[in-house]
């Protein structure tokens, strides 16, 4: 008779009981003990740009989780161990004699090289691993790549024709009525403390980091740290973690059934924040508080129930259609790992030469996490564009919402990313990505990467000529300006009429709101003057700014280089445009490459001189020509439906339904 099995559980990115099919892989081996445990990974914690407030949002779900368990089995918890996972996991498989280890299958190129080391330490130790079960994405994304003939998806359409040669999506699994008792918990083994050099994320702390002082903690309890014992600053977002929380608010969602049938992202308000117009559930799905798989079937269950089918909204606007746009984007990196997350050597980005370009390492042909400031001017625009002090109330209120509450809409996101990048500033949109990675609490690789290439136009999306305006597009939504006034206060007492543009109005006025329009957003001007605030004035012509920004724009895409192009591996695509041309181009004496049609290399191409440049359109005016379409279909433009999730904006007068 074989003996019994002896299993570690590894949560990592499913941090809940229900619907988990690598944790009910691990319940089928009915073992006679279960260890539950979490390894401090310090890839995460020194690596990879984190912030206070998406480290509070983790603590709370793995808190949240261990009490779960602990209601399951009072002998349980989450058992979280301060070490790296290559080097704990085989002291635990010797000290607690270990027969299986489960964990859930990851596709972030990090995480399946740390977990093929770890694989191959349990085959050397005798352990046998579990790890064929996905449950991050509706379609396991090796599975949409292989079924999309092994390309990166780059389109909703790719990932539908890929996902019906894979059958529906699989129902969720009920969460488990009981788990094993956990075997003896003895560590008769000396920890292996990592180096904390480099710590990128040493910005974040204000005190030195702990965490690793001991193996089980400080109270040998196996207790999921705390934010001091990170030495990180205190978190400021109001957003709760847990698969609880998560829970409920899934409910909440499903109770309103006209708000669930007829969601479409587009028509939802940007400006929003008390509550927000969307269902905020993006940070559950990163650390898999909740399932996605589980949204995906009560909507659809609700869809299917509705008594108005005909108002129901439809993919990609609905909440189906965010659904697969995550796929599509995991998808995407899956084929093509870690280039996805860059411009340089990636075969579907196409190469702009932006402000601020990112240092590469020869060795491996990767970003170093450094970057070349070319431009002083750039440089101070980039600061102040992620600080928030551009000087336009309506950018500078996202980016304070993003870096006190670490989530901002994802219009909003389409808005701050066009001005710092192709309508605007002219930044690499590499800069933004780890803004983004840095502040959010709901970052995920694969979806902020996929995101900023959409929204700079270098991959699935090529309509660069379309330009979010700063004062405009939130008046569609908040004509009174209250979500400038909310997260920009020194602007309080302006007007409606003044609100989005502060810098017009008298200097009379000005004071007697309160706030003076001056400087140029350095922090010492953030000091009241006379009794009076400061904010500072816009950094730049916009419309001004917008136009070189087109035309750089358009003369990029003439010349068509893509990221994986030996000319801009090797430096040589200098050569291929002015040297007065917008970025760092300078250098090598070489002309525009004129009349050179740009081609995609599935033949969807976008011949420049024939768009209409319109820059005074806005996104509901402009006509849809086709988006940007590299990844396959053999060349087919996408439909008309599928172009871009901000086809259509509500009125201001549209408001979210009660949830």
């Amino acid at each position: 008779m074989s003996p019994k099995a002896r299993v570690i559980y590894w949560f990592r990115t499913d941090l809940r009981l229900h619907d988990s099919p690598a944790l009910q892989s691990a319940l089928d081996l009915k073992p006679e003990c279960l260890y539950p445990i979490w390894t401090w990974d310090p890839h995460y914690v020194y690596r990879a740009r984190v912030g206070p407030n998406r480290w509070q949002f983790l603590l709370d779900c793995q808190s949240d989780l261990s009490a779960s368990i602990t209601k399951l089995n009072k002998k349980s918890k989450l058992l979280v161990l301060r070490e790296a996972p290559q080097t704990v996991l085989p002291k635990l498989f010797k000290a607690w004699n270990i027969t299986h280890l489960v964990f859930e299958r990851d596709t972030d190129p990090y995480a399946k090289e740390r977990d093929a080391k770890v694989m191959e330490l349990a085959r050397e130790a005798g352990v046998e691993v579990v790890a064929t079960r996905h449950g991050r994405t509706l379609y396991d994304p090796d599975d949409l790549v292989k079924a999309h003939g092994g390309k990166p998806t780059m389109s909703i359409a790719q990932v539908q024709h890929a996902a019906e040669k894979l059958g529906a999506v699989p129902k969720p699994l009920d969460a488990p009525q009981s788990l094993p008792d956990p075997g003896d918990l003895s560590l008769d083994f000396e920890q292996t403390r990592p180096s904390p050099e480099p710590d990128i994320n040493s910005i974040q702390r204000d005190d030195d980091e702990k965490s690793y002082i001991t193996l089980s903690g400080p109270k040998a309890d196996f207790a999921v740290p705390t934010i001091s014992e990170l030495g990180l600053k205190p978190a400021t977002t109001p957003h709760r973690g847990g698969e609880t929380v998560a829970l409920a608010a899934l409910d909440a969602l499903i109770s309103n059934e006209h708000y669930t049938t007829t969601f479409s992202k587009p028509s939802t308000a940007p400006t929003a924040f008390s509550p927000q117009s969307t269902t905020l559930l993006s940070p559950h799905h990163h650390f898999g508080s909740l399932s996605v798989r589980l949204l995906y079937w009560r909507v659809q269950a609700v869809i299917t129930k509705a008594e108005n089918k005909k108002k129901a909204s439809t993919i990609p606007t609905n909440l189906i259609g965010q659904l697969l746009f995550r796929d599509m984007y995991f998808a995407a990196q899956t084929a093509l790992g870690y280039p996805f997350a860059q411009t340089f050597n990636n075969p579907t980005a196409r190469f702009i030469p932006w402000h601020l370009p990112s240092k590469i390492d020869p060795s491996t042909s990767l970003v170093t996490g450094t970057y070349t400031i070319d431009s002083h001017e750039a440089e101070t625009w980039f600061q102040r564009w992620k600080f928030g002090r551009t000087g336009f109330p309506w950018i500078d209120a996202l980016m304070r919402q993003l870096r006190q509450e670490g989530w901002i809409h994802h219009l909003g996101r389409h808005a701050v990313a066009c001005f710092l990048t192709r309508g605007g500033c002219y930044v690499d949109w590499e800069r933004g990505a780890e803004v983004f990675e840095e502040w959010l609490i709901d970052h995920e690789t694969s979806c902020n990467s996929g995101n900023w290439q959409w929204l700079s136009c270098v991959a699935f999306f090529a309509q660069f000529y379309r330009c979010y305006s700063p004062v405009a597009f939130p008046k569609r939504t908040d004509a009174e300006g209250e979500f400038v006034r909310r997260y920009v206060p020194e602007l309080r007492g302006y007007p409606k009429k003044f609100v989005y543009e502060p810098w017009k109005a008298s200097l009379g006025d000005q004071r007697k709101w309160g706030c003076l329009v001056k400087g140029d957003g350095g922090e010492e001007e953030e000091e009241e003057e006379g009794g009076c605030k400061v904010y500072p004035k816009p950094m730049f012509d916009f419309d001004q700014r917008r136009g070189i920004c087109i035309a750089g724009m358009k003369n990029a895409y003439r010349v068509g280089l893509y990221g994986d192009d030996p000319r801009v591996k090797d430096g040589t695509w200098r050569k291929l445009f002015d040297d007065e041309g917008e970025g760092p181009t300078e250098g090598v004496e070489g002309e525009t490459v004129e009349g050179q049609a740009d081609k995609d290399r599935d033949g969807d191409g976008v011949d420049a001189e024939k768009l209409d440049l319109g820059i005074d359109q806005d996104e509901q005016e402009a006509e849809h020509q086709g988006g940007e379409n590299k990844g396959g279909d053999g060349g087919k433009k996408r439909k008309r439906g599928q172009a871009t999730l901000d086809m259509h904006f509500a009125s201001p007068g549209k408001k979210r339904g009660k949830r």
